[in-house]
């Protein structure tokens, strides 16, 4: 039975720039697409937030820019908690699937894994991935 899952990652960009947040962002979204082999046509949206130090342009425009032109992206601030990870990506993928929630690989990369340490991984880009001119 398909049900609609949702799949996390996170990842933190080096700077507040629109280069090193789209970059963070395509590696993240590639990393999660391929660790879980999802077909784009299954995903029903994604929700983006950053952290309030991350301003220069909106993570969704990463997914743009990968071609996900036909997709609901809603980008969005999370909360400042004091002491908090600083620069994060976060994203909530809405994925239409069989798998079970045990199955579905969330992607926590670099800095980003102390936020779930047992679910850090280190990015799963296909061989040849290259990212989209920024």
């Amino acid at each position: 039975m398909v049900v609609c899952r949702g799949v996390r990652g996170a990842t933190v960009a080096t700077d507040n720039s629109r280069e090193a947040i789209l970059a963070a962002t395509q590696e993240l979204l590639v990393s999660i697409v391929s660790a879980n082999e999802i077909e784009l046509d299954d995903i029903a949206c994604m929700f983006f937030t950053t952290t309030p130090d991350l301003n220069a342009t909106f993570p969704a425009l990463a997914a743009r820019q990968l071609g996900w032109t036909d997709l609901a992206l809603l980008c969005s601030h999370e909360m400042d908690v004091p002491d908090s990870l600083g620069r994060c990506i976060r994203v909530l993928i809405l994925w239409n699937t069989e798998r079970a929630p045990r199955d579905i690989v969330h992607c926590y990369l670099g800095d980003a894994a102390r936020l779930r340490p047992e679910r850090a991984t280190t990015s799963t880009l296909p061989s040849g991935w290259m990212s989209v001119s920024l």
